[in-house]
Protein backbone atom coordinates (compact mmCIF):
# COMPACT_ATOMS: atom_id res chain seq x y z
CA UNK A 1 0.00 0.00 0.00
CA UNK A 2 3.19 2.04 0.16
CA UNK A 3 3.23 2.37 -3.35
CA UNK A 4 -0.66 3.54 -3.31
CA UNK A 5 0.26 6.20 -1.07
CA UNK A 6 3.44 7.41 -3.17
CA UNK A 7 1.61 7.72 -6.44
CA UNK A 8 -1.95 8.99 -5.19
CA UNK A 9 -1.89 12.94 -6.25
CA UNK A 10 -2.36 14.87 -2.45
CA UNK A 11 -5.69 16.88 -2.84
CA UNK A 12 -4.92 20.87 -2.49
CA UNK A 13 -6.45 23.70 0.66
CA UNK A 14 -4.73 25.64 2.91
CA UNK A 15 -5.96 27.64 5.39
CA UNK A 16 -5.68 29.07 9.31
CA UNK A 17 -4.67 29.11 13.03
CA UNK A 18 -2.46 28.84 15.93
CA UNK A 19 0.24 30.96 17.90
CA UNK A 20 -1.06 33.40 20.39
CA UNK A 21 0.38 34.39 24.40
CA UNK A 22 -1.15 32.26 26.86
CA UNK A 23 -3.48 34.73 29.03
CA UNK A 24 -2.40 34.55 32.53
CA UNK A 25 -4.88 35.20 35.01
CA UNK A 26 -3.72 37.28 38.09
CA UNK A 27 -6.80 36.88 40.63
CA UNK A 28 -8.62 34.61 41.99
CA UNK A 29 -11.66 36.42 41.04
CA UNK A 30 -11.07 36.78 36.94
CA UNK A 31 -10.50 32.70 37.37
CA UNK A 32 -13.84 32.16 38.83
CA UNK A 33 -15.14 34.10 36.20
CA UNK A 34 -13.37 32.77 33.39
CA UNK A 35 -15.69 29.22 33.06
CA UNK A 36 -14.42 25.65 32.56
CA UNK A 37 -13.19 23.80 29.66
CA UNK A 38 -14.51 20.61 29.70
CA UNK A 39 -15.54 18.79 26.48
CA UNK A 40 -18.81 18.65 26.83
CA UNK A 41 -18.59 22.62 27.23
CA UNK A 42 -19.66 25.22 29.95
CA UNK A 43 -20.12 28.49 31.83
CA UNK A 44 -19.77 31.10 28.72
CA UNK A 45 -16.36 33.38 29.83
CA UNK A 46 -17.95 36.03 31.46
CA UNK A 47 -14.28 38.57 30.77
CA UNK A 48 -12.95 39.18 27.08
CA UNK A 49 -9.84 37.17 26.90
CA UNK A 50 -7.93 35.57 23.97
CA UNK A 51 -8.06 32.20 23.33
CA UNK A 52 -5.29 29.61 22.02
CA UNK A 53 -6.78 26.36 22.58
CA UNK A 54 -5.90 22.81 21.08
CA UNK A 55 -6.78 19.79 21.54
CA UNK A 56 -8.66 16.17 20.69
CA UNK A 57 -12.40 16.51 21.51
CA UNK A 58 -15.16 13.90 21.38
CA UNK A 59 -17.54 13.69 18.27
CA UNK A 60 -19.43 11.19 17.65
CA UNK A 61 -17.56 8.61 19.34
CA UNK A 62 -14.01 9.27 18.53
CA UNK A 63 -11.62 12.07 18.88
CA UNK A 64 -11.34 14.74 16.84
CA UNK A 65 -8.53 17.62 16.56
CA UNK A 66 -9.74 21.24 16.92
CA UNK A 67 -7.58 24.11 17.04
CA UNK A 68 -9.28 27.75 18.14
CA UNK A 69 -7.78 30.73 18.61
CA UNK A 70 -8.53 34.50 18.76
CA UNK A 71 -7.77 37.69 20.71
CA UNK A 72 -10.79 38.20 22.08
CA UNK A 73 -13.47 35.68 23.29
CA UNK A 74 -15.97 37.93 22.38
CA UNK A 75 -15.67 37.60 18.83
CA UNK A 76 -17.71 35.89 16.45
CA UNK A 77 -16.40 32.45 15.39
CA UNK A 78 -15.75 31.35 11.64
CA UNK A 79 -15.24 27.22 11.35
CA UNK A 80 -13.68 26.77 8.68
CA UNK A 81 -13.93 23.47 6.98
CA UNK A 82 -10.91 22.59 4.98
CA UNK A 83 -10.77 20.61 1.27
CA UNK A 84 -9.54 17.47 0.28
CA UNK A 85 -10.83 15.48 2.07
CA UNK A 86 -8.30 14.50 3.68
CA UNK A 87 -6.21 17.93 3.73
CA UNK A 88 -6.30 20.25 7.14
CA UNK A 89 -5.34 23.46 7.19
CA UNK A 90 -4.24 23.61 11.03
CA UNK A 91 -0.75 23.07 9.81
CA UNK A 92 -0.79 26.12 7.63
CA UNK A 93 -3.28 28.81 9.51
CA UNK A 94 -1.43 31.21 11.15
CA UNK A 95 0.68 31.70 8.19
CA UNK A 96 -2.43 32.09 6.40
CA UNK A 97 -5.23 33.56 8.58
CA UNK A 98 -2.95 34.67 11.26
CA UNK A 99 -4.15 38.67 10.97
CA UNK A 100 -7.77 37.50 11.29
CA UNK A 101 -7.67 36.88 14.94
CA UNK A 102 -8.04 40.79 15.81
CA UNK A 103 -11.44 40.30 14.67
CA UNK A 104 -12.34 36.51 14.52
CA UNK A 105 -12.81 33.06 16.80
CA UNK A 106 -10.65 31.07 14.31
CA UNK A 107 -11.99 26.96 14.83
CA UNK A 108 -9.80 24.69 12.45
CA UNK A 109 -10.81 21.39 12.72
CA UNK A 110 -9.37 18.20 11.21
CA UNK A 111 -12.25 15.73 9.71
CA UNK A 112 -12.69 12.37 10.17
CA UNK A 113 -9.92 11.04 8.48
CA UNK A 114 -7.71 13.37 7.88
CA UNK A 115 -4.54 14.62 10.04
CA UNK A 116 -4.32 14.74 13.67
CA UNK A 117 -8.00 12.97 14.02
CA UNK A 118 -6.71 9.75 11.76
CA UNK A 119 -3.41 10.05 13.54
CA UNK A 120 -5.01 9.52 16.95
CA UNK A 121 -6.14 5.96 15.87
CA UNK A 122 -4.15 4.97 12.68
CA UNK A 123 -3.14 1.80 11.67
CA UNK A 124 0.04 0.95 11.45
CA UNK A 125 -0.07 0.83 7.99
CA UNK A 126 -2.89 2.09 5.06
CA UNK A 127 -3.78 -1.52 3.98
CA UNK A 128 -7.42 -2.61 1.69
CA UNK A 129 -8.24 -4.35 4.84
CA UNK A 130 -8.27 -1.23 6.96
CA UNK A 131 -9.79 0.90 3.98
CA UNK A 132 -12.53 -1.68 3.26
CA UNK A 133 -13.57 -1.30 7.33
CA UNK A 134 -13.48 1.71 7.40
CA UNK A 135 -15.30 3.55 5.07
CA UNK A 136 -16.41 7.56 4.72
CA UNK A 137 -19.76 8.88 4.59
CA UNK A 138 -21.09 12.60 4.27
CA UNK A 139 -23.58 11.93 6.14
CA UNK A 140 -21.27 11.16 9.24
CA UNK A 141 -19.00 14.20 8.11
CA UNK A 142 -22.02 16.28 8.33
CA UNK A 143 -22.94 14.83 11.49
CA UNK A 144 -19.86 15.27 13.38
CA UNK A 145 -19.49 19.42 12.08
CA UNK A 146 -22.91 20.02 13.11
CA UNK A 147 -21.88 18.51 16.66
CA UNK A 148 -18.97 20.69 16.49
CA UNK A 149 -21.13 23.35 15.82
CA UNK A 150 -22.89 22.71 19.00
CA UNK A 151 -20.39 22.12 21.48
CA UNK A 152 -18.50 25.69 20.25
CA UNK A 153 -21.80 27.81 20.73
CA UNK A 154 -22.45 26.18 24.36
CA UNK A 155 -18.56 26.51 25.26
CA UNK A 156 -18.49 30.20 23.78
CA UNK A 157 -22.23 31.53 25.04
CA UNK A 158 -22.71 32.01 21.35
CA UNK A 159 -26.26 32.48 19.47
CA UNK A 160 -24.50 30.85 16.09
CA UNK A 161 -21.46 30.76 13.97
CA UNK A 162 -20.17 31.82 10.68
CA UNK A 163 -19.63 28.50 8.19
CA UNK A 164 -16.43 28.65 5.63
CA UNK A 165 -16.31 25.76 3.52
CA UNK A 166 -13.59 25.29 0.69
CA UNK A 167 -13.56 22.89 -2.27
CA UNK A 168 -14.46 19.44 -0.44
CA UNK A 169 -15.55 21.36 2.61
CA UNK A 170 -17.83 23.08 0.59
CA UNK A 171 -20.03 20.17 0.25
CA UNK A 172 -19.72 19.56 4.10
CA UNK A 173 -20.78 23.60 4.33
CA UNK A 174 -23.78 23.46 2.38
CA UNK A 175 -25.39 20.09 3.78
CA UNK A 176 -24.78 21.24 7.17
CA UNK A 177 -25.85 24.96 6.00
CA UNK A 178 -29.49 23.45 4.83
CA UNK A 179 -29.62 21.12 7.65
CA UNK A 180 -29.25 23.63 10.57
CA UNK A 181 -29.44 26.66 9.41
CA UNK A 182 -30.20 27.92 13.02
CA UNK A 183 -26.86 26.94 13.82
CA UNK A 184 -25.31 29.40 11.57
CA UNK A 185 -24.89 33.26 10.62
CA UNK A 186 -24.16 32.57 7.20
CA UNK A 187 -22.78 30.40 4.62
CA UNK A 188 -19.32 31.47 2.84
CA UNK A 189 -18.10 28.82 0.38
CA UNK A 190 -15.03 28.88 -1.70
CA UNK A 191 -13.94 26.62 -5.22
CA UNK A 192 -17.65 25.59 -4.12
CA UNK A 193 -18.53 21.76 -5.58
CA UNK A 194 -21.40 20.95 -6.90
CA UNK A 195 -21.74 17.39 -8.70
CA UNK A 196 -17.92 15.89 -8.56
CA UNK A 197 -19.33 13.29 -11.18
CA UNK A 198 -20.22 15.91 -13.67
CA UNK A 199 -17.25 17.97 -12.42
CA UNK A 200 -14.64 15.39 -13.40
CA UNK A 201 -15.91 14.85 -16.53
CA UNK A 202 -15.87 18.61 -17.50
CA UNK A 203 -12.23 19.02 -15.99
CA UNK A 204 -11.29 16.49 -18.01
CA UNK A 205 -12.47 17.67 -21.73
CA UNK A 206 -11.62 20.94 -20.23
CA UNK A 207 -7.93 20.07 -19.62
CA UNK A 208 -7.70 17.73 -22.45
CA UNK A 209 -8.67 20.62 -25.03
CA UNK A 210 -5.97 23.17 -23.38
CA UNK A 211 -3.46 20.07 -23.43
CA UNK A 212 -3.71 20.05 -27.21
CA UNK A 213 -3.86 23.80 -28.18
CA UNK A 214 -0.44 23.70 -26.06
CA UNK A 215 0.67 21.43 -28.04
CA UNK A 216 1.10 19.37 -24.66
CA UNK A 217 1.66 16.04 -26.35
CA UNK A 218 2.77 14.33 -23.05
CA UNK A 219 -0.34 15.13 -20.93
CA UNK A 220 -2.69 14.96 -23.48
CA UNK A 221 -0.97 11.34 -24.11
CA UNK A 222 -1.42 10.55 -20.09
CA UNK A 223 -5.33 11.70 -20.56
CA UNK A 224 -5.47 9.46 -23.96
CA UNK A 225 -4.25 6.38 -21.68
CA UNK A 226 -6.66 6.79 -18.38
CA UNK A 227 -10.15 8.17 -20.54
CA UNK A 228 -12.95 10.06 -19.72
CA UNK A 229 -13.88 9.87 -15.83
CA UNK A 230 -15.52 8.15 -13.60
CA UNK A 231 -12.35 5.91 -12.40
CA UNK A 232 -12.09 2.26 -10.78
CA UNK A 233 -8.39 3.26 -9.75
CA UNK A 234 -7.66 6.27 -7.64
CA UNK A 235 -4.19 6.60 -9.40
CA UNK A 236 -5.94 7.69 -12.37
CA UNK A 237 -8.03 10.66 -10.67
CA UNK A 238 -4.63 11.07 -9.38
CA UNK A 239 -3.06 11.86 -12.85
CA UNK A 240 -5.98 13.65 -14.00
CA UNK A 241 -6.02 16.20 -10.47
CA UNK A 242 -2.19 16.77 -11.51
CA UNK A 243 -2.67 17.72 -14.70
CA UNK A 244 -5.30 20.40 -13.99
CA UNK A 245 -3.06 21.22 -11.11
CA UNK A 246 -0.29 22.44 -13.86
CA UNK A 247 -2.65 24.40 -16.08
CA UNK A 248 -4.49 26.38 -13.09
CA UNK A 249 -0.67 27.17 -12.70
CA UNK A 250 -0.25 28.58 -16.12
CA UNK A 251 -2.72 31.44 -15.54
CA UNK A 252 -3.21 31.82 -11.70
CA UNK A 253 -1.28 34.30 -9.72
CA UNK A 254 0.37 32.30 -7.32
CA UNK A 255 -0.12 31.90 -3.26
CA UNK A 256 2.67 33.38 -0.71
CA UNK A 257 5.44 31.03 -0.64
CA UNK A 258 5.56 31.25 3.36
CA UNK A 259 1.60 29.84 3.31
CA UNK A 260 3.33 26.16 2.83
CA UNK A 261 5.39 26.77 5.63
CA UNK A 262 4.16 24.14 8.59
CA UNK A 263 3.43 25.39 11.46
CA UNK A 264 6.39 24.51 13.96
CA UNK A 265 4.07 21.81 15.98
CA UNK A 266 2.79 19.97 13.41
CA UNK A 267 6.81 19.88 11.87
CA UNK A 268 7.19 16.12 13.32
CA UNK A 269 7.59 12.89 11.33
CA UNK A 270 4.29 11.60 13.39
CA UNK A 271 2.23 14.56 11.77
CA UNK A 272 3.59 14.21 8.40
CA UNK A 273 3.16 11.03 7.94
CA UNK A 274 -0.64 10.96 9.81
CA UNK A 275 -1.45 14.16 7.11
CA UNK A 276 0.15 11.88 3.87
CA UNK A 277 -1.81 8.90 5.26
CA UNK A 278 -4.93 10.28 6.01
CA UNK A 279 -5.02 12.47 2.92
CA UNK A 280 -4.56 9.17 1.26
CA UNK A 281 -6.93 7.49 2.56
CA UNK A 282 -10.50 10.16 2.27
CA UNK A 283 -8.95 10.46 -1.32
CA UNK A 284 -9.51 7.00 -1.92
CA UNK A 285 -13.00 6.95 0.09
CA UNK A 286 -13.72 10.30 -2.14
CA UNK A 287 -13.16 8.97 -5.72
CA UNK A 288 -13.45 4.95 -4.53
CA UNK A 289 -11.48 2.26 -5.44
CA UNK A 290 -13.48 -0.91 -7.53
CA UNK A 291 -10.45 -3.69 -7.11
CA UNK A 292 -10.45 -2.97 -2.84
CA UNK A 293 -14.29 -3.00 -3.07
CA UNK A 294 -14.04 0.69 -1.84
CA UNK A 295 -17.36 2.71 -3.19
CA UNK A 296 -16.94 6.12 -4.50
CA UNK A 297 -18.77 9.20 -3.05
CA UNK A 298 -20.44 9.71 -6.53
CA UNK A 299 -24.03 10.64 -5.19
CA UNK A 300 -23.06 13.98 -4.65
CA UNK A 301 -25.39 16.66 -6.58
CA UNK A 302 -26.20 19.73 -4.88
CA UNK A 303 -28.45 20.93 -7.92
CA UNK A 304 -30.66 18.04 -6.09
CA UNK A 305 -30.79 18.72 -2.33
CA UNK A 306 -28.65 21.77 -2.27
CA UNK A 307 -30.70 25.05 -3.19
CA UNK A 308 -32.95 25.66 -0.52
CA UNK A 309 -31.04 28.35 2.07
CA UNK A 310 -32.12 29.72 4.84
CA UNK A 311 -29.50 32.03 5.48
CA UNK A 312 -27.12 34.71 3.25
CA UNK A 313 -24.99 32.70 1.23
CA UNK A 314 -21.45 33.89 -0.56
CA UNK A 315 -19.83 32.12 -3.00
CA UNK A 316 -16.00 33.45 -4.13
CA UNK A 317 -14.58 31.47 -7.13
CA UNK A 318 -11.22 31.68 -9.11
CA UNK A 319 -11.75 32.52 -12.48
CA UNK A 320 -8.83 29.99 -13.03
CA UNK A 321 -10.50 27.25 -11.42
CA UNK A 322 -10.26 24.76 -13.85
CA UNK A 323 -11.19 21.70 -10.81
CA UNK A 324 -14.40 23.57 -9.74
CA UNK A 325 -15.11 25.45 -12.99
CA UNK A 326 -16.89 28.48 -12.38
CA UNK A 327 -19.34 27.68 -15.02
CA UNK A 328 -20.70 24.82 -12.91
CA UNK A 329 -20.22 27.04 -10.03
CA UNK A 330 -22.30 29.80 -11.18
CA UNK A 331 -25.48 27.59 -12.79
CA UNK A 332 -25.35 26.03 -9.27
CA UNK A 333 -25.36 29.56 -7.72
CA UNK A 334 -28.28 31.04 -9.84
CA UNK A 335 -30.45 28.28 -8.92
CA UNK A 336 -29.66 28.62 -5.27
CA UNK A 337 -33.00 30.30 -3.15
CA UNK A 338 -31.32 32.42 -0.25
CA UNK A 339 -32.50 35.50 1.98
CA UNK A 340 -29.30 37.01 0.45
CA UNK A 341 -26.82 36.30 -1.72
CA UNK A 342 -23.66 36.76 -3.54
CA UNK A 343 -20.90 35.14 -6.49
CA UNK A 344 -17.70 37.04 -6.57
CA UNK A 345 -15.12 35.58 -9.51
CA UNK A 346 -11.52 36.82 -9.20
CA UNK A 347 -9.23 36.71 -11.93
CA UNK A 348 -5.48 35.33 -11.47
CA UNK A 349 -7.11 33.05 -8.78
CA UNK A 350 -7.58 29.31 -9.20
CA UNK A 351 -8.71 26.60 -7.05
CA UNK A 352 -6.46 27.14 -4.23
CA UNK A 353 -5.74 30.19 -2.05
CA UNK A 354 -3.84 32.92 -2.84
CA UNK A 355 -3.26 36.40 -1.68
CA UNK A 356 -6.94 37.96 -3.59
CA UNK A 357 -8.85 34.65 -2.30
CA UNK A 358 -7.77 35.25 1.09
CA UNK A 359 -8.53 39.21 1.11
CA UNK A 360 -11.73 38.71 -0.66
CA UNK A 361 -12.76 35.84 1.93
CA UNK A 362 -12.21 38.85 4.68
CA UNK A 363 -14.18 41.28 2.69
CA UNK A 364 -16.98 39.26 2.87
CA UNK A 365 -16.57 38.40 6.79
CA UNK A 366 -16.26 42.07 7.27
CA UNK A 367 -18.46 43.95 5.07
CA UNK A 368 -21.58 41.21 4.46
CA UNK A 369 -20.99 38.58 7.39
CA UNK A 370 -20.44 41.03 10.35
CA UNK A 371 -23.40 43.51 10.02
CA UNK A 372 -25.38 40.10 10.49
CA UNK A 373 -24.03 39.22 13.97
CA UNK A 374 -26.14 39.92 17.13
CA UNK A 375 -24.66 37.71 19.83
Amino acid sequence: MGQLIAIIMKSLCLKVLTGILPFLLLSCMAKCQQGSFGEKGFHAPVFKRPINDERFITINGIKQWVSITGDDSSHPVILFLHGGPGSPLSPYADAIYGKWKKDFILVQWDQRGAGRTYGYDAPDELSPAFLRAHPLSIEQMVADGIELCEYIINRFGKKKVILFGTSWGSILGVKMAIKRPDLFYAYVGHSQVVNPSANLIYDYQKVYKMAKQANDHASAHILDSIGVPPYENPVNAGKLFRIIKKYEKKKATPAPAAWFTLSPEYDNEKDSMHRADGDDYSFVNYVGYKRLGVQPMDTINLLNDGLNFNIPAYFIQGEEDVLTPSEITKEYFDKVHAPKKKFILLPKAAHGFNQAVVDMQYTIMKKSVMPLIKD
